[in-house]
């Protein structure tokens, strides 16, 4: 980021991101290959995008409040679970080996990218459950959920997609609500292994600090048009770069 256009780069995608997470999930696709594009290791680049998109992932919490009206226990209950998994999640990140890293991020970016596709039919499936969104989460949901933050504490791309479609199975409620709890707890994570990694890695600070404040824009237009905008467009896209971003990992 040695230069203005690489800068207004980084933050540029940072907006799209945060809008991204905030309608869909998965703006890490967006960032992710932006920093690997710029020169950053792929850990230092996971490590500076974990911390840039917590502000924006709150901000999209933040604008989708009202949907989050008598929530309280579910929210507090499947926090708790993001929080362990996250603190798992980091832990392997820094614990391993970074070539580990590099041989595993392109599984989980396909993986993730599996996940954006079958969004709408998540969807589907959680809408037309409306009926179970005042049941208790279950033992098997909080399990479900601390996979998902370990997920998100080592990489976390699609982690907001993969949250809905936990929800959705076993959950259920209406989607929109279920977008509200999954803004929340993909925020726990990244708050969380955002915490460790400043404790312990070094990350790029000026690529946090771009990607913070671009996350925190995308995260307001994101709560204002998420409800009215058809996600087909951004799904289209996050595949596209997440395609990029595989290959130039295995190319690197």
């Amino acid at each position: 980021m040695s230069t203005g256009l690489e800068a207004a780069l980084v933050f540029v995608a940072g907006v799209a991101a945060g809008t991204i997470n905030t309608v869909v999930g998965s703006g890490t696709l967006i960032t992710f290959p932006v920093l690997l594009s710029l020169g950053l290791s792929p850990l230092t680049a996971n490590v500076t995008n974990t911390l840039g998109l917590v502000p924006g992932s709150f901000m999209g919490a933040y604008g989708y409040r009202d949907r989050l009206t008598g929530q309280r226990p579910l929210v507090v209950r499947l926090g708790s679970a993001s929080l362990v998994g996250a603190l798992i999640g980091a832990t392997l990140l820094l614990a391993l080996p970074a070539g580990a890293f590099k041989a595993i991020v392109p599984v989980l970016i396909a993986l993730a990218l599996v996940l954006v596709v079958a969004g709408p039919a998540i969807n589907r499936r959680l809408a037309g459950r409306e009926h179970g969104h005042h049941q208790a989460p279950s033992r098997r949901l909080w399990g479900a959920t601390v996979g998902a933050g370990a997920y998100g504490g080592y990489f976390g791309a699609a982690q907001g997609v993969l949250l809905m479609g936990l929800l959705a199975t076993f959950h259920g409620g209406d989607v929109q609500r279920n977008n509200a709890v999954k803004n929340i707890l993909a925020g726990t994570a990244n708050l969380v292994a955002a915490v460790v990694f400043v404790i312990v890695a070094r990350p790029d600070w000026r690529g946090v600090a771009l990607i913070a404040a671009g996350s925190t824009v995308g995260g307001v237009i994101g709560a204002r048009v998420g409800r009215r905008l058809p996600p087909a467009v951004l799904r289209g896209l996050i595949v596209v770069v997440g395609v990029v971003a595989i290959v130039q990992l295995l190319m690197s």
